[in-house]
């Protein structure tokens, strides 16, 4: 598989920024849920927009969610929006960023809230 994900638990992982022709991949590795958690045009206009990865995923059969989080800046609104999704969202649940750090920090501060 090309898309560089790292699980964090059984039912988590966290992912660098992907593209629609990615989702194949990510539904082949048995994911059922994708989180966007990066802004679109973050990364400039080669960036695949949230739109376009969510109507592959969803061609593939995932739920995908767009919660974006501006890098350094995240909330307790992100923290709380992030922990509702991972208990409602089918698992696992693939989340991504520019790096897969924003994911992570939200996974692990998400954890907290028990």
């Amino acid at each position: 598989m090309s898309v560089a994900i790292r699980p964090l638990s059984p039912t988590f992982a966290v992912a660098p920024q992907l593209a629609p022709e990615d989702m194949a991949d990510v539904a082949a590795a048995g994911y059922k849920s994708v989180i966007i958690n990066r802004p679109d045009h973050e990364g400039g206009a080669d960036q695949p927009t949230a739109a376009d990865v969510t109507r592959a995923a969803q061609a593939l059969g995932l739920q995908v969610q767009y919660l974006p989080v501006v890098s350094g800046a995240m909330t307790m609104d992100d923290v709380t929006r992030f922990a509702e999704l991972l208990r409602t969202l089918p698992g696992p649940v693939l989340a991504y960023c520019r790096t897969g750090t924003r994911c992570t920090n939200l996974y692990a501060n998400a954890q907290q809230l028990g």
